[in-house]
């Protein structure tokens, strides 16, 4: 009992009044009716400060306030890039960052179709010298049988600088601070930035030719290495002497071995900005390996950094921190959250084209003709593993690019009676626009000429294989599982690389007629009729009466493969075979097709480069895959062969295209592939970006993006409204749970007072 209690107890004279004593004794009451007032005022005044922030950015906007209105472009990477230096990378989404870092000599216009070369840092596009046995240089049109070198002089422009790092920080003394560091001093770091000072040089021609050293080296496993061996002079003999030449690891770290050391015959400085590449014989399509990653510059500084002892354990590497001249630099890499590009501050700059196709003035393709590119400051890329928030943050205005799932294809695109790609209303009404471009690659329906049913050189092989073409419907494929996104292919060239033909002209008269202006597949009874011509009336074998087993090598083993199996086993039914399907996933899958066990497959390939030897390198005889190649079809045809040898030294023109056409006539007609479809890109961006237009051919398009920020924050604004219902509800809601605790606490007030 409390002092206060007994006080009150204490008869006390009629005049007196214990007031002070009776407010304490009433304290806990009132305080209890105080607090849950001062809660309830807390919550309404709460609920007003959020109505009366109705002005500022969306609540749900996941980017921080202070980057409102800034010329930073957002988009999301689904896969985590693996390799970010330019001697091992190889992947189109690790193409996403480093190509707009690392600058090669050359680069594909923005521009122009066909896909032009022009120069990046390189005065000009090189032009090929021959050189015979001896070393003399031999003239113009010269016989191709006497041409044992070609040389390529490339110059590159004086004044390019790298971005700040901390590989070129020197102290007063004129020594590079980072390059000797203590083993206890990589030990306390845990990023790049750990090394606060940060300098700068010049690019030279040294350092491209550094670079191509690197291709060679051994340990550092470029995945062209075994071709550039076939075409750089001295190419593997320069990688075996560095094998030999450089120091083993050390607790599974290469020590820095300084590649200047050693001299390589196909690759020169001449001068300070000058080089020269020596190719064995002819290989006119080594020019667009001078516009890829793997031939941008790689400064010496920068293997001298990463490579000290424990600097691969904390992740301090090439691989990790890419180094370059480009238009922006890596400032973030977070690759299981954020990856984020900044404006490199030395840049040497560049302009936007001044000129490009028919229709791209009308497109304001050229609106900025002439201006300093880069257009934007930042681009910030987000970890987006789902499909479903990917796209729902596209359609908040948070993301400026996306392409489309199949899972949103319907509700973003709809196709016209013409089969035309447009828009649907929901879309059309945020201003998103769309993009479409038929890529550079093909899927394709290989045959295995070495299994003793589909393949081989007769003619009862050719007619299965062509019966089989007609019957496997890739236009219905395309519209099934593709949501129509792809062009029904008739030969092994895609649109856009020369020697492709359009219209009829174009089209596989094996599998295909000429029909209303378009391409329309045999019907199936003329399949039938095929298979019969084969000896397999009906699908069955006639050794056997048995329909014919063809087994299918899928690398199409996990749940969503499911549909598209049965889907080609229908296709094989339409002819009464059986399809055996053996699924694995792709790693299982490429030794079986290295040791050419599986009759019936699907692959596919994309362009290294616009030329079409890039494509017919895949039905030359000597490159089977049971050879080590990538013929995977292990096709061989001495006359195909013979005109490949031809063609891929040729220059565009009018026999060039003459032998193309004649290499494609006999592809189609000995069929070793069904020729599937061209994919098409479909991909989608808001209204306030600028300068977008597919090209297949060059990855280092984000310097030429431009978006306009205050039309990107009005959209955020409208389209993410806040909803202010729920707060408002969960506010009364309280409030009329707190009135009986009110009502209580009132009476016992008066209880006590009486």
């Amino acid at each position: 009992m409390s002092r206060a209690a007994r006080i009150i107890l204490r008869p006390q004279p009629s005049h007196i009044t214990e007031s002070l004593p009776m407010a304490k004794a009433g304290a806990p009451a009132s305080q209890d009716r105080s607090a849950k007032m001062a809660a309830l005022l807390g919550l309404v005044m709460a609920a007003a400060l959020l109505l009366g922030g109705c002005g500022e950015p969306p609540w749900n906007n996941p980017y921080p306030e202070h980057q409102a209105g800034e010329n930073i472009l957002y988009g999301a990477f689904t896969e985590r890039p693996k390799h970010l230096d330019p001697v091992r990378s190889y992947s189109s989404n690790e193409y996403s960052f480093i190509a707009q870092i690392y600058e090669p000599p050359l680069q594909y216009h923005f521009l122009k179709r066909p896909y032009t070369l022009v120069p990046l840092t390189a005065e000009a596009v090189p032009e090929p010298t021959h050189l015979d046995a001896e070393g003399n240089l031999l003239p113009p049109g010269a016989d191709p049988s006497r041409i044992a070198v070609t040389e390529y002089l490339i110059r590159i422009q004086p004044g390019i600088l790298y971005q700040p790092h901390p590989a070129f920080a020197i102290d007063a003394e004129g020594t590079y601070r980072y390059h000797d560091l203590s083993p206890e001093r990589v030990a306390r770091l845990n990023k790049l930035s750990d090394l606060p000072e940060a300098g700068t040089r010049e690019l030279t021609a040294e350092d491209y030719v550094y670079q191509i050293k690197r291709l060679a080296a051994p340990w550092l496993h470029s995945p062209i290495a075994g071709l550039m061996g076939e075409h750089i002079l001295g190419f593997k003999d320069y990688s075996k002497r560095l094998e030999e030449a450089a120091p083993q690891p050390v607790n599974g770290e290469r020590p820095f071995f300084d590649l200047r050391q050693l001299d390589f015959p196909g690759v020169e400085v001449v001068d300070r900005y000058s080089y020269k590449v020596r190719i064995q014989g002819r290989y006119p399509q080594f020019v667009y390996w001078l516009a890829m990653p793997f031939f941008a510059p790689m400064p010496w500084e920068a293997e001298a950094l990463t490579n000290q002892a424990g600097m691969a354990e904390n992740n301090i590497t090439l691989d990790w921190y890419p180094v370059g001249t480009g238009p922006f630099m890596l400032t973030e890499n977070n690759p299981n959250l954020r990856m984020v590009l900044a404006r490199n501050p030395n840049f040497h700059g560049e302009a936007y084209p001044s000129e490009g196709m028919p229709g791209d003035r009308e497109a304001g393709l050229l609106d900025d003709a002439g201006k300093p590119l880069p257009f934007i400051d930042r681009a910030v890329y987000s970890l987006e593993k789902e499909s479903i928030p990917y796209w729902n943050k596209f359609l908040q205005g948070y993301y400026d690019t996306s392409g489309i799932s199949s899972d949103a294809f319907d509700q973003a695109v709809k196709f016209d009676a013409a089969g035309e790609a447009g828009l649907t209303a929901d879309m059309q009404a945020k201003g998103i626009q769309l993009s479409t471009a038929v890529q550079t690659s093909i899927w394709y329906m290989g045959f295995n000429m070495e299994d003793d049913v589909v393949g081989g050189d007769s003619e009862r092989a050719r007619l299965l294989r062509r019966a089989i073409s007609i019957a496997v419907d890739f236009g219905e494929f395309i519209s099934i599982f593709a949501n129509g996104r792809g062009v029904q292919g008739q030969g092994p060239l895609p649109p856009g690389i020369f020697g492709h033909r359009e219209g009829e002209a174009g089209i596989n008269p094996y599998v295909f007629d000429w029909a209303h202006g378009r391409p329309q597949r045999k019907p199936v009874e003329e399949a039938r009729a095929l298979l019969a011509q084969a000896g397999y009336r009906d699908g069955r074998d006639p050794a056997t009466g048995r329909p014919l087993s063809i087994y299918y090598e899928a690398m199409d083993a996990g749940p969503d493969g499911k549909a598209r199996l049965h889907w080609m086993r229908q296709q094989f039914a339409k002819l009464g075979v059986e399809l055996i399907v053996r699924a694995t996933d792709y790693n299982r899958f490429q030794p079986k097709m290295r040791e050419g066990t599986g009759p019936v497959s699907m692959w596919g390939w994309n362009a290294d480069y616009p030329d079409p030897e890039n494509f017919f390198f895949l039905l030359y005889g000597p490159n089977r895959k049971i050879d080590g190649g990538e013929n995977a079809a292990n096709y061989s045809n001495p006359e195909l062969d013979r005109l490949f040898e031809e063609m891929k030294n040729m220059p565009d023109g009018p026999e060039r295209q003459a032998v193309i056409d004649r290499m494609t006539e006999i592809v189609r007609r000995d069929a070793p592939w069904s020729f599937g479809f061209y994919p098409e890109s479909f991909s989608l961006h808001h209204q306030w970006i600028g300068n977008v237009k597919p090209n297949l051919m060059a990855n280092n398009t984000l310097k030429y993006i431009s978006l306009e920020p205050g039309i990107r924050e009005e959209m955020r604004a409208a389209w993410n409204p806040p909803v202010l219902w729920p707060i408002g509800a969960i506010v009364a809601v309280l409030a009329v749970g707190a009135l009986p605790a009110i009502v209580i606490a009132r009476r016992r007030e008066r209880s006590a007072a009486l």
